[in-house]
This record gives structure tokens, C-alpha cells and sequence, in this order.
């Protein structure tokens, strides 16, 4: 092999091994996620309690329990 492909090669695994070290979040990341489940849930949990969304539940439960088979 001539220099500069073994220059090529050598720049790409270097690369590589560069991106496997950066694979993992910091914990500023792991704080952010947290936020934004979390405030999912609080609204997941809003629409889900509300009067609604809690009536239709209501009722395809009951007419599960009342189907005949």
C-alpha cells in the first residue's frame, strides 16, 4: 500500500473509534429526557382523568363485559 491510503485508512478508523467514545449521553442529556417524560406523563395523565376520555373508557369497558360470545 502506498502512503496516502494508508493515511486514508488510518484517518477512518480513527474516526470511528471517535465516534464509539461519543456514543453515550451526558447527563445534562439524561436531565432534559427526564423533563420531557415526565411532562408527557403529566399530560398523557390530563387527558386520560378527564371527564370525557374516562366516560368512553367506561363505556367500551361495559360493553366488553356485556358482549356475548
Amino acid at each position: 500500500m502506498n502512503k496516502a491510503v494508508r493515511a486514508r485508512l488510518r484517518a477512518l478508523v480513527c474516526r470511528v473509534r471517535a465516534a464509539r467514545r461519543d456514543a453515550g449521553m451526558v447527563t445534562s442529556e439524561y436531565a432534559m429526557g427526564i423533563v420531557a417524560a415526565v411532562a408527557f406523563a403529566v399530560i398523557l395523565y390530563k387527558v386520560v382523568t378527564s371527564g370525557t376520555v374516562t366516560a368512553e373508557l367506561e363505556g367500551i369497558v361495559k360493553r366488553a363485559l356485556s358482549a356475548s360470545t
